[in-house]
């Protein structure tokens, strides 16, 4: 089959399951009656930019499109921000990262980009970035989703 066909397959299958690993993938796909390899899944995920996330209902990861409407995070974008933060705290309804000197702007935008639940806003400044929540408990959700991609 095409690979947009089993892209989309893909893209269907983790909007409806919980997906933890390449090899669950496969699986999903081979009972689709796709014929699959494991590298061939690992180039999909790498073009489609999928990552992985914490998941609110297990607590454990899996794979997620993060998309803004205009492209999906690419995997170079979320090496920098690896290296650029270097802490990462909630005050109240506030999530605080502290970034090296002069990347705020960008970790900012990959805030923006990830399209985070009950994200109000994000402001940077030269090595700061502040995320707005409505409540206490969203903040803390972001904070550890946000820690989930630092450690993916």
């Amino acid at each position: 089959m095409a690979r947009s066909v089993r892209q989309s397959k893909i893209l269907e299958l983790i909007s409806t399951r919980e997906i933890e690993t390449q090899d669950e993938l496969v699986e999903c796909l081979r009972a689709a009656n796709f014929d699959i390899t494991q590298a061939t899944i690992s180039r999909d995920i790498k073009e489609l930019g999928l990552i992985k996330i914490l998941s609110a209902e297990t607590g454990k990861y899996k794979y997620s499109l993060v998309d803004s409407g205009e492209q999906a995070v690419s995997n170079k974008y979320i090496s920098i921000f690896k290296e650029a933060v270097i802490s990462i705290k909630t005050a109240q309804n506030l999530v605080v990262l502290k970034t090296i000197r002069a990347m705020a702007n960008s970790i900012c935008g990959l805030i923006d980009k990830l399209n985070l639940d009950s994200v109000l806003g994000a402001v940077a400044g030269d090595d700061t970035v502040m995320v707005i929540l409505p409540t206490n408990e969203q903040a803390q959700k972001v904070a550890t989703t946000i820690e989930a991609l630092i450690h993916f």
